[in-house]
């Protein structure tokens, strides 16, 4: 397996790992949360995958993603309990032995605090209670690469570290509060490497019609294709139920895209807003 090296980040991937969420029992909301943040970046998010706590398709698809993506995500499966083996598998996957991050350690016993459930907990006397903590903080670590690459410390009062592996694979907490608070303190460690150093994002246009999308199909096809060469993608969405349909202009040429919309305006019949429903007590139901 080749490993990745810290060029430009171009393409992102996702990766959701947990029975419960395959089993109907956790709604994921990580992989929105990481859309919108690759979007708002300027980061072409390609894939995101749902897969079970399966050491197997664990290992498949960390080295797939991390060979065809820039920037990799993985959201969940690295708890304190014996399911919970998504270190292990990746580690496997990238031939790395898992070994107990020291600096992780200090901070964990700095900053966590026993739950009320162990009065008698104790960081200095072998138990079955810290055998598990440890879990959460032996890593995947290769010999050849400094360690402060492959363990980040995002924020200063959060002891979980952020493990790197194979120099794109970032493998993240599934509970949404840490994975958002980690991925929003790694931007600045992003932001280098993305093609526009500021971090601007991508640019999107919404034009409400009260158009069948039927009606504008034929229209948004010449359109896509007398824009595609300035970087535009046009889309058209359903909104079933409501009386309004929208069409998108997503791309990062502002001024390009801010001059097609009066001719979109009157091919659709529609206008510019802001949000997505904001006028919907106007206009005739359109078929979906």
């Amino acid at each position: 397996m080749s490993t990745q090296n810290k060029g430009l980040i171009h393409t992102a991937a996702c990766l959701i790992i947990g029975d419960e969420v395959l089993g109907g029992k956790t709604v994921d909301t990580n992989s929105a949360y990481l859309a919108k943040f690759c979007f708002s970046l300027g980061i072409n998010l390609r894939r995101i995958e749902v897969i079970a706590d399966d050491e197997a398709e664990i290992i498949e698809a960390a080295r797939r993603m991390s060979e065809n993506y820039d920037f990799v995500v993985t959201s969940g499966g690295i708890g304190p309990t014996h399911d919970d083996i998504t270190y292990q598998s990746i580690a496997k996957a990238f031939n790395l032995p898992l070994k107990l991050h020291e600096e992780a350690f200090e901070k964990m016993k700095r900053l966590s605090k026993p739950h009320k459930s162990q009065p008698n907990f104790d960081w200095n006397t072998p138990s079955a209670a810290l055998t598990a903590k440890k879990r959460m903080i032996e890593l995947p670590l290769d010999e050849s690469r400094p360690y402060e690459e492959q363990a980040l410390f995002v924020k200063d009062d959060l002891w979980v570290p952020l493990s790197v592996v194979n120099g794109n694979v970032h493998i993240l907490p599934g509970v949404p509060r840490i994975f958002e608070t980690m991925l929003d303190h790694l931007k600045p460690r992003l932001l280098p490497r993305l093609t526009d150093p500021e971090g601007k994002g991508v640019y999107r246009i919404l034009i409400s019609t009260p158009m069948a999308e039927s009606a504008v199909a034929g229209y948004l096809t010449e359109l896509a294709a007398k824009t595609e060469l300035q970087g535009v993608k046009v889309g058209s969405y359903p909104r079933w139920g409501k009386k309004r349909n929208t069409v998108t202009l997503v791309g990062k040429d502002v001024e390009y895209m801010d001059s097609l919309v009066p001719e979109v305006e009157k091919a659709v019949q529609g206008r510019r807003v802001s949000v997505e429903g904001e006028d919907d007590s106007d206009g005739t139901d359109p078929d979906a």
